[in-house]
Order: structure tokens, then sequence, then C-alpha cells
């Protein structure tokens, strides 16, 4: 079985490229997904959550209050790394164990989806990775019909991640999306093969 790290800025296209994947017979891991399940659920995370910002992290109905967390970790370094601290080693294990059952099953591939892949270290535990890149103005374009959010906001969200230009070079591999659906969907499928015949 291969491993592979799937990331790309907001807008990107990396989730529909990982519905390809998914097509092709790759199980994929959400790693936001998973870390906010573990905020949420995880008991242990919680504590730590609680120690660090407060009892305001969560609401009186006991669900993350993510505005406050947000609002704590905004534009703040070293709140964000304390942060980080807590939930990425816990995603880490969350994969592992994801690796292991994907083994079990015969998965050829298990791709790890992350927008902060490289900034968490999560390439550090995949075989290889693959950055998903797309025009700005088609990437913002995206967003604000999705999120129903303004450009000013999308454009600060993308002021908080890897520029397109260091995920290409740091990456195994790149997809374009600059294309129709048809063509992203043939990128990723010919990206399958690529990594579980190499």
């Amino acid at each position: 079985m291969k491993t592979l790290g799937v990331t790309g800025g907001i807008g990107s296209g990396k989730t529909t490229v990982c519905g390809f994947l998914e097509e092709q017979g790759a199980k994929v891991f959400y790693a936001d997904v998973e870390a906010k399940a573990l905020m949420q659920n995880d008991d242990a995370v919680r504590a730590e959550i609680v120690d660090a910002f407060g009892r305001d992290a969560y609401a009186e109905d006991d669900s993350l209050n993510r505005e406050f967390l947000a609002a704590q970790v905004f534009g703040d370094a070293e709140r964000l790394e304390q942060l980080n601290a807590i939930v990425h080693p816990r995603v880490f294990e969350s994969f592992a164990a994801a690796e292991m059952r994907a083994e079990e099953e015969g998965v050829d591939l298990l791709v790890h989806e992350a927008a902060l892949l490289f900034e968490a270290g999560g390439d550090a535990h995949v075989d290889a990775t693959a950055a998903v890149v797309a025009p700005d103005a088609e990437r913002i374009a995206r967003v604000v019909e999705r999120d129903g959010v303004t450009e000013a906001q999308v454009r600060d969200r993308m002021e908080h991640q890897l520029p397109q230009d260091e995920l290409r070079r740091r990456a195994d591999h790149v997809i374009e999306n600059d294309g129709s659906l048809g063509d992203l969907r043939d990128k990723s499928v010919d990206l399958y093969w690529r990594i579980v015949d190499g």
C-alpha cells in the first residue's frame, strides 16, 4: 500500500481531487475533519484546550466554540502553535490507525488530505505528496459562492496559507486545476496510477 498527502490552498479543488481518487479505490483520511472530531469528542484534547485557552473554548452545550478559539489564535502565531501542538500529534495517531485499517482491507492507496500538510509536518508521514493549485480568481469565485463570504474574506484566508508557488516547489506531484472538471478527473486518475504503480 502507498500513502499520499494531498494539499492545496482554499478553493483549489483538493477535495474534488480526493473524490476522484476515491473513485479509483483510494481511501481518504480528511485531517481537518479528524481534527474537529478530536477537539469535540476526545476528553484529553478537550482538557488540554480548556487548560490552554480557558472554559470559553467550549459553549454551554459542550460544543466546541469555534469563533472564540479562532479569535484566540487568529494573527497570534504563538497561540496557534499552542493549539496545533495539542491537535496535530493526535491527528497523526489517527492517521497511523487509518493506515493499519487500510492495510488490513487491502487498500492500494491511502490519502491524507490536509490544508496544512506541510505546515503541520504531515508530509513526513506519507510516501509522496501532491499539491492542487488553481488560478487565484477561480479559487476566490469558488469560495465566495460555496461559503457565502466576501472576496476580501477569502483573500484574508489565502494570506494565511502557503503560497501556491511554495506548494509547487515542495510537492512531489502538482495538479494544475485550470481546466474543466473532466480535465481534473483525468489528472487525478493519472496521479492515482502513477502512485500505485510507482
